[in-house]
């Protein structure tokens, strides 16, 4: 089943994710519906709050192209980041910010503790794409658009560029 991805400026975007506690079958069924909703939108990343559900998950498969269809999805539930080090500069963009990319500045190399779908614990090093697509996501989590982490005057420039869309 293929959800629908908000949108800027819708103000859930700015919510906290509440952390999962439930790892059932309508939980699977989430997850499921985020992958082929990411898929469908050619997306590398979809957290649960982009489909209007305040949990902290999110999928991301930085290896899938319509060309290959080669998939290697990645779920993670109740994530912690940590060890970041290194920088990385990286064009990225959104499926909740359609038609805007910059570069944005990031840890190169992470850790990341998370739970799978059935609640079993794991621990991810991971660097480069994913690094960048693992903190572009957990950062939807805590409410945090790609968008925040750019300068004041290039996010006025792109939230006047957002806007004047909407508006069209």
């Amino acid at each position: 089943m293929q959800l629908s991805i908000l949108k800027f400026p819708d103000p859930k975007l700015k919510e906290i994710s509440d952390t999962v506690k439930e790892f059932d079958s309508s939980l699977h069924k989430l997850l499921d519906a985020m992958a082929v909703s990411m898929y469908a939108a050619n997306g590398v990343g979809l957290a649960a709050i982009q489909v209007g559900q305040p949990l902290r998950m999110f999928v991301i498969d930085i290896s899938w192209s319509e060309e290959s269809g080669e998939k290697k999805l990645y779920e993670f539930i109740n994530p912690k980041l940590h060890d970041g080090e290194g920088k990385i500069v990286f064009e990225e963009g959104c499926l909740s910010v359609p038609g805007v990319t910059e570069e944005v500045t990031r840890k190169k190399h992470i850790v990341v503790d998370f739970q799978d779908r059935h609640g079993k614990p794991h621990s991810l090093v991971a660097e480069e794409l994913l690094a960048v697509a693992i903190q572009h996501e957990n950062d939807h989590l805590d409410g945090i658009l790609f968008v925040d982490r750019l300068s004041p005057l290039k996010r006025r420039f792109v939230r006047r560029k957002l806007e004047k869309a909407i508006t069209l």
